[in-house]
């Protein structure tokens, strides 16, 4: 079952064409992805600041369907897939006025930050993916 994230789009994430700017749709999937990890259990301020583990992006990418401008009400559908034991991506569907809008994709692996070298995804981790993958 998918998380979803409502969220409306604001001005400054529009460009001088009234649209929403492309780079701007991933950072309203990577708050989806935010918002699905604290709705978890998991809290975020020692997520992103654990110096045992760190899950960056290591890849991403968007594609768009119709323009979303200014005031639009966006739901945005996030669905994890697990690939191997240290990586993992997100699909993401927003869509506007209950029309896909676009579709984008992070990719994410799972690393010890002092040497930055692979490694398992944490039990929370693995959790997460489950309820929402």
């Amino acid at each position: 079952m998918p998380f979803t994230y409502p969220r409306t789009v604001r001005f400054q994430e529009t460009d001088a064409a009234g649209v929403v700017y492309f780079a701007n749709v991933l950072a309203m999937c990577h708050e989806a992805y935010e918002a699905s990890l604290a709705a978890s259990g998991i809290n975020l301020k020692l997520f992103f600041s654990n110096p045992a583990v760190a899950i960056p992006i290591a890849g991403a990418g968007a594609d768009f369907f119709r323009p979303m401008f200014c005031g639009d009400l966006l739901e945005i559908h996030l669905i994890p897939k697990q690939i191997n034991e240290h990586k993992f991506e997100i699909d993401y569907q927003i869509f506007a006025t209950d029309k896909l809008a676009a579709k984008a994709m992070t990719k994410h692996v799972c690393i010890a930050p002092a040497s930055r070298t692979k490694q398992p995804l944490p039990d929370d981790m693995i959790q997460w993916l489950r309820r929402w993958g």
